[in-house]
């Protein structure tokens, strides 16, 4: 700033002014520092101005992973977002692990973020990390999966009426043993979308199947051949998520058993071949760049209003779902 100060024949004072875009300047002054730097070719110090100010203009992105599609999605959102407000992302993965989640979440505030989007990691009976003391003052929002007890601001979609939408779908087509594939009922929501599910089948008067499954497509394949091999085989399935769906359908594929064809199939959650798919796949489609984007604007309000923020009541907003009715299910399209 000194070398673009004597070269334009200004103060360093003028120079932070024209780089901090402050209106008391005049174009004259503005003209001779900008000319200046672009011959200097200078670039700021961000971590100098960061302990200036006080503000690091970054923020936390924390995911389970990376491969499932909608965790991307959503963080890549919460990425534009950012970057609309001029900040800069540090995204990082807890892998569904609650102290690995804690210890990037450390990572993070110890590079001075300003504020954190996170997906938690499934928790169990155990309570989040992320109500430790370290967080107290880091403005939060907890995205797709709410944290129990916390202050922090959640954003979910309405996984319950999704899923009742999806089974009385399948209700509908005349399928009345209807198999619920979820993972483990430690996430949120696994327990929404089974409630919505078993609504739907005791509205109907029918007994609920429920199976879980693991993350893992092998423990899928074989899990779904022992329930495929039974007497009361389900005449109808439905994935909770997007990744059980794919691995479902890699399953039935094993076997040369292709839905609707003597077995019907509905997921929760779209994904980008779903419509490529002959025939498609019939799907309650979440509002994925809506929910990544509203986290990020919910979390800038925040960091906006300044550090009371922190201190006003937590709020939750649910997004709609809708039901996408493609081939899979046998519907007349």
């Amino acid at each position: 700033m000194t070398d673009v100060a004597e070269l334009a024949g200004v103060s360093v004072m003028t120079v932070s002014r024209v780089l901090s875009d402050h209106p008391s300047v005049s174009n004259r002054a503005r003209e001779k520092v900008l000319a200046a730097v672009a011959h200097l070719r200078y670039q700021p110090n961000e971590l100098a101005r960061s302990l200036r100010e006080k503000r690091s203009r970054q923020v936390g992105i924390l995911v389970p992973y990376l491969y499932d599609p909608f965790f991307a999605a959503c963080a890549h959102a919460v990425s534009t977002v950012a970057q609309q407000h001029s900040y800069s992302v540090v995204l990082s993965t807890s892998n569904e692990d609650p102290k690995a989640e804690f210890d990037e979440a450390n990572r993070m505030l110890r590079r001075n973020i300003e504020g954190l989007v996170v997906i938690p990691a499934r928790l169990g009976k155990s309570r989040s990390l992320l109500l430790s003391s370290e967080f107290q003052d880091l403005p939060i929002v907890a995205l797709d999966r709410p944290i129990e007890g916390s202050r922090f601001d959640a954003l979910v979609v309405e996984n319950e009426r999704g899923a009742r939408a999806g089974t009385e779908h399948l209700l509908c087509l005349g399928h009345k043993r209807i198999l619920f594939i979820g993972l483990s009922k430690d996430l949120y929501t696994m327990r929404m979308r089974e409630r919505g599910y078993r609504k739907g089948m005791q509205a109907a008067g029918l007994t609920p199947q429920t199976a879980e499954m693991s993350e893992d497509i092998e423990n899928t394949r074989s899990t779904i051949r022992q329930l495929l091999a039974g007497k009361s085989k389900p005449t109808a399935l439905f994935c909770a998520n997007n990744l059980l769906t794919r691995h479902v359908l890699h399953s039935l594929q094993s076997m040369n058993i292709y839905p609707p064809e003597t077995l019907a199939l509905v997921g929760f959650d779209d994904f980008d071949t779903a419509d490529l798919l002959r025939p498609g796949v019939t799907t309650v489609r979440q509002p994925v760049e809506a929910l990544g984007r509203t986290a990020a604007e919910m979390l800038f309000e925040r960091l906006i209003s300044g550090p009371s923020a922190v201190e006003r009541p937590s709020k939750q907003i649910v997004l709609p779902v809708d039901l996408v009715i493609r081939g899979s299910c046998g519907a007349k399209i």
